[in-house]
């Protein structure tokens, strides 16, 4: 369950955040999580509300913003969001297929009482 150092990560992160706002507390963090990150969302809020006891973030809530496996094929232009891991375009049956969104984490928000 690699989503523990991912979070202590992310704490590192917002307490320096935190610190250069001279904020009081976070409130609520959110994130952009992909299908293909290899991150479980469950796993991640798990170990969010964990490891935010007695920090800045105690009374933060996590959001998560899941982002779809998305490509594009370079043969015939069409884009699709894929719900299998079937590396194939549905359109015309190439295999030359460009990710085009799924395997981000990104922090996209803090709110923060300053």
């Amino acid at each position: 369950m690699h989503e523990i150092s991912l979070v202590a990560n992310l704490f590192e992160i917002l307490e320096q955040k935190a610190k250069e706002k001279k904020a009081k507390k976070i409130t609520m963090v959110k994130l952009q999580v992909g299908t293909l990150s290899g991150v479980v969302p469950e796993f991640l809020i798990s170990a969010f509300e964990i490891y935010k006891k007695e920090t800045i973030a105690s009374e933060a809530c996590l959001k998560i913003k899941k982002i779809p496996f998305k490509i594009k094929c370079l043969k015939c232009q069409q884009e699709m969001i894929k719900d299998d891991f079937v590396l194939i375009c549905e359109n015309c049956g190439s295999r030359q297929l460009k990710v085009l969104a799924g395997t981000e984490l990104i922090l996209e928000k803090i709110e923060m009482e300053v």
